[in-house]
């Protein structure tokens, strides 16, 4: 796995984790007015970057994740989602999270089976 930071010019920096295959990665562009602003950079996998930053009087958790897509194998998925949990819970309740990133969720207009949590506002039937 590999990560850096990018210097893309006066207006934003990259930063952001890949692997060598190139199959996998994150990332997350800041503006150059908050580049200042960022605490840390954690970059736990090819899969999960968390950018924390000061905003205002509070800090703020940016997750940017790629989840594995339905042909991935079970435990890989529940790595992930284990990866993500623990990272979530381990933030104080006092700091704000951010999610961003490609879940590979399902997409379709049906919310049975997912009250609370799909609006049923999607396109198409699955």
């Amino acid at each position: 796995m590999t990560g850096r930071v990018h210097d893309i010019g006066r207006r934003y920096k990259l930063f952001w984790m890949g692997s060598k295959a190139k199959s996998d990665g994150v990332g997350i562009f800041v503006a150059e007015k908050w580049v200042d602003s960022v605490v840390s950079v954690g970059r736990h996998s090819e899969r999960v970057l968390v950018l924390k930053m000061v905003l205002g009087d509070c800090l703020l958790n940016v997750f940017t994740v790629y989840a594995p897509h339905s042909r991935k194998p079970d435990d890989e998925k529940e790595t992930f989602g284990n990866e993500v949990f623990h990272l979530v819970t381990c933030i104080p309740q006092n700091e704000m999270v951010v999610f961003a990133g490609d879940m590979n969720g399902h997409i379709g207009s049906s919310n049975v089976g997912y009250d609370g949590t799909h609006g049923g506002f999607g396109y198409g039937y699955r």
